[in-house]
């Protein structure tokens, strides 16, 4: 069966990374396009994977640095199609979270380009697998949050924290390490115990993995708040309680741990 015909488009989830966490799926769509639009996040294993036959035309986006506006991609992906590519517009994670994937699906609708979605492997499950631990706990955290911390220069997040301070949920917070003192503010603010768990992966699967465990008082001054070239997801609940800062330490990975007896 032909799901990848000319003049078609594929939304393809990198995961985190690693390329070994690709799906069969995603392998063999990278590897049967002719053309290929990766965001900055995709990892360079990831890419290694792109035939050489292919064109590769990156379009990634970080805070502060687009180097290709949404429309400007949109556009890219229809032109890529019509032309009778097959195009693989190749998303860190998944493209189904935080990825944008709205705009593109609906400017090659409108075009009359097919467009598919092939799944990955998202941040918030890579960083829990580097931690050993689940996003959720029997009886304790019932239910798993993902929300971006991600704002405009300047202006504070528009969250509703109230319903994010709930004792039973894991947060899963993407882009959020340069918002880690107002996420913690305003969390304890609204209720959320400061002893909570936290945990804040960076690069998650990668061999420049960083991993910083530490409690949400101590949030802004374990994992203090700024932007870095390494995305970063902040993970919040009691699920992560049996992840102990002593203990989590692997050769070759950075990591860094502030428990409450380090004030």
């Amino acid at each position: 069966m032909n799901d990848f015909p000319d003049g078609s488009v594929w939304l393809v989830g990198a995961g985190p990374g690693d390329p070994d966490l690709l799906t069969r799926k995603a392998e063999r769509l990278i590897g049967s396009a002719t053309v290929v639009f990766p965001d900055a996040l995709v990892g360079p294993g990831v890419l290694e994977l792109v035939p050489r036959t292919a064109r590769v035309v990156p379009v990634g986006k970080r805070s502060g640095r687009h180097s290709k506006d949404q429309g400007s991609i949109n556009e890219l992906l229809v032109a890529a199609a019509l032309a009778g590519e097959r195009v693989v517009r190749l998303k860190g994670g998944d493209p189904a979270i935080f990825a944008r994937a709205t705009e593109e699906l609906q400017a090659c609708r409108e075009a009359g380009v097919p467009v598919s979605i092939c799944p990955g492997i998202t941040a918030a499950s890579a960083a829990a697998a580097s931690l050993g631990r689940s996003l959720t706990l029997r009886g304790l955290s019932r239910k798993l949050v993902l929300v971006t911390a991600h704002a405009r220069a300047s202006e504070p997040l528009d969250l509703d924290w109230q319903a994010l301070a709930d004792p039973h949920t894991t947060l899963a917070i993407y882009m959020g390490k340069a918002a880690v003192q107002e996420i913690a503010s305003k969390l304890m603010q609204n209720g959320l115990q400061g002893d909570t768990p936290v945990a804040v992966v960076e690069n998650a699967s990668l061999p420049t993995e960083q991993r910083i465990v530490t409690r949400l008082d101590l949030l802004s001054v374990a994992a203090p708040g700024r932007a870095t070239d390494g995305p970063a997801l902040v993970l919040i609940g009691a699920a992560l309680k049996a992840v102990e800062p002593g203990r989590c330490r692997k050769s070759g990975q950075g990591f860094r741990a502030l428990s409450d007896q380090s004030r």
